[in-house]
């Protein structure tokens, strides 16, 4: 049991970010949860969490407003403790090619993908370092390593900005005994995912990753949501700088198209 452990997940209202919220709790951590517009859902998390037996608070925040991010790690500092956990779920999928780029929608989804984890980083490690003990896991996703996904490149490159900031970040705390790594999911089941979506739409988006999934099937968030729980692992002090896969095995990377 991890009683003695302390989590804050960001974008925990839904989706992956849900399940990771609540497998910690299972394993008996307390837990943060932040959401920027879904106040209820993430109530709904909480109070999963509580009946669990676990601790939980429930705060919202847009993780790409610094001065916000740094309140929300004091508050859940003082009401559950110091953090231990650091789970960097939250972030914004915005869809385009060169054709239909906007630049605003880009630069704001590169502030919540990339700045966001930034100042949840500087907020969390001070209390971190001052321990000597810290996990960090930062979601970024298999579009930062060449996924073929049409209108996905400018994700992909938010993505890929996390993928490089986890190896930085995890250079420059490893000496404090804090921990950096990253998981990269593969396409995940979620309200997210198929909310666009028909269910005729879905099932051919379904039918055509599971063509291209070794393991024949879509991810579901509690994949996910398990690699999270090794990387958190306190017996998983000697990984580090590590961007753990979790696809079910895609074959369509641009790399061996």
């Amino acid at each position: 049991m991890w009683s003695d452990q302390v989590a804050v997940v960001t974008g925990g209202s839904r989706g992956i970010g849900r399940a990771i919220a609540l497998l910690l709790a299972e394993r008996g951590a307390a837990v943060c949860v932040t959401y920027r517009g879904r106040a209820e859902a993430a109530g709904q998390v909480a109070a999963e969490i509580q009946a669990a037996g676990s601790r939980a608070l429930v705060l919202g925040l847009d993780v790409a407003d610094a001065p916000s991010v740094r309140a929300m790690i004091a508050q859940a500092e003082t009401q559950l403790g110091p953090i231990t956990i650091l789970v960097n779920n939250a972030g914004v999928l915005y869809q385009a090619t060169l054709d239909t780029f906007d630049y605003n929608k880009f630069e704001y989804m590169r502030r919540v993908n990339a700045d966001g984890l930034i100042h949840t980083t500087r907020a969390a490690m001070t209390s971190m370092r001052a321990r000597g003990y810290g996990r960090i896991i930062n979601l970024t996703s298999i579009a930062a390593i060449g996924s073929t996904l049409h209108g996905n490149a400018f994700y992909a490159a938010s993505k890929a900005e996390a993928m490089i900031l986890t190896r930085r970040f995890a250079m420059e705390l490893g000496g404090y005994g804090i921990t950096v790594n990253a998981v990269a999911p593969g396409f995940i089941r979620t309200d997210m995912t198929q909310g666009r979506l028909s269910s005729t739409e879905w099932e051919i988006v379904e039918k055509r990753i599971r063509e291209r999934t070794i393991m024949g099937r879509i991810g579901e968030p509690e994949d996910i949501a398990n690699a999270v729980m090794f990387l958190a692992s306190p017996d998983a002090g000697w990984l580090t700088a590590q961007m753990l896969v979790v696809d079910g095995g895609r074959m369509d990377y641009l790399a061996s198209s």
